[in-house]
């Protein structure tokens, strides 16, 4: 099995993470604040995480996404030494690095577009953006396409060899300097299927092994996860599930997405295929401030690690952090501060430690057990391996899955007779392995 379908992702947005959010002004020195990260990866290790994904780290006028220049580590975070440390001493400690690709967009101070705004038709690079006549929101003396209205991130014009050429070197650059593992792909709904497939094919020549993930949104993800393109997109339908399910006290909505996805039944669209499971990212509300009910974050984050896909934490939620995205995406990416570890950090721990190491999670099959309102139970298998969730998002309820054999409840240590009716408390779960 690839490394990726048996990892649990960490996923850090470093210039937020670094508290380095302040617009760059290009002059300051390197600040190594990105090594930071290397003073948490006992607590990383901890946490049962094997592997971390970055949002950007290279060079961009503010947030990330609007680069300015794609070989070059952002000096708000260091130097490309100083990234390079931090992914070297990822990989002494065995998780892997995987780094955002924003191949759609750059800054308006990307470096070949600084040319075309200094030359303008003149200049060698005016084919790499869409120009036309015309004029910008900034006075430019042209227009250029924006990502979806948003001027300051101007659109790569991926047709033009030349644009894919320096990308596939960049990487190969990133694969050389940094030892990465893996790109996740920014707004891979907008990009070109040709240039996915010449990105695959690029990818995997360096290795096999090397995994690419779309950001995506709706839609059927078979047309970006198959042989030709990618390894795995967002799963953004069981996202809005997941939260909704408890906020609703409605364990249909998510049961159904997840039957539709990787059920039994011969029409699951699915099968076979890793998705990339999360409750929270760097672009919408923490789940501790979305949940209505706090106490539901145990049987939430007990259903992310338990239910099919690839299952990744956002930095801070393994202590509860809030954070909402009405008040603006800064709020959702601010400054990392260790803390000790709470119930819910322990707890987390756990579930990721196991998930790891269990073929039926990372690989099995998938096969509802009980679903009601408030209360809803799955099993998953995989040579001879069972794993039985059991979610509990009302009051102190029993589940009766009609298991039969000797089952440990990895969370507690206790075991059960799975044909007997099985206890569980108000907004708990339990997860059992079969002895």
């Amino acid at each position: 099995m690839e490394w990726y379908n048996k990892a649990c992702f960490y996923h850090i947005y470093p210039l937020g993470y670094c508290g380095e959010l302040q617009p760059n002004n290009y002059a300051s020195a390197p600040t190594g604040e990105i090594r930071e990260v290397i003073n948490q990866i006992p607590k990383i290790r901890e946490m049962g995480f094997n592997a971390v994904y970055f949002g950007p780290v290279f060079e961009s006028v503010k947030h990330g996404y609007d680069t300015v220049d794609y070989r070059v580590i952002d000096r708000r975070l260091g130097t490309n030494e100083d990234f390079r440390a931090v992914c070297d001493a990822l990989h002494e400690n065995g998780i892997k690095v995987v780094v955002d690709g924003v191949f759609n967009h750059v800054g308006r101070d990307f470096w070949a577009f600084r040319d075309v705004r200094e030359k303008r038709w003149d200049s060698q690079y005016k084919d790499w953006f869409h120009l036309r006549d015309g004029n910008s929101h900034y006075n430019d003396g042209f227009y250029y396409e924006g990502w979806e209205g948003h001027y300051d991130l101007v659109k790569l014009n991926l047709y033009n060899a030349d644009v894919r050429n320096h990308l596939k070197e960049c990487i190969s650059g990133w694969v050389r300097d940094f030892g990465i593992d893996g790109l996740r792909l920014d707004v891979a709904y907008c990009l070109d299927e040709n240039f996915l497939k010449e990105l695959r094919r690029h990818c995997k020549a360096i290795s096999e092994d090397f995994w690419l993930m779309g950001e995506t949104l709706h839609g059927d993800y078979n047309k970006w996860v198959n042989p030709e393109m990618l390894d795995s997109v967002t799963n953004y339908e069981c996202y809005k599930g997941l939260y909704s399910s408890f906020n609703d006290m409605n364990m249909f909505e998510i049961a159904y997405s997840i039957n539709r996805q990787f059920g039994s039944e011969n029409w699951c669209i699915y099968r076979d295929k890793h998705l990339y499971c999360f409750l929270d990212n760097h672009d919408v509300s923490r789940i501790a401030t979305i949940l209505k009910n706090k106490e539901h974050l145990r049987p939430v984050y007990a259903l992310l690690f338990t239910m099919p896909g690839i299952p990744a934490v956002y930095y801070g939620g393994e202590y509860g952090w809030e954070g909402d995205k009405k008040n603006g995406d800064d709020s959702l990416r601010v400054p990392y501060t260790p803390q000790e570890n709470t119930e819910l950090t322990d707890f987390i721990s756990k579930l990721a430690k196991f998930h790891t190491g269990s073929k039926a999670l990372c690989n099995g099959s998938y096969r509802q057990l009980q679903l009601q309102n408030h209360n809803y139970a799955f099993a998953r298998e995989c040579d001879g391996e069972t794993v039985v969730a059991m979610i509990n998002a009302g009051a102190e309820c029993t589940f009766n899955v009609n298991m039969n054999g000797s089952f440990e409840d990895i969370l507690t240590g206790e075991k059960f007779d799975l044909s007997q009716g099985v206890p569980v408390s108000a907004n708990n779960a339990r997860v059992f392995k079969k002895l």
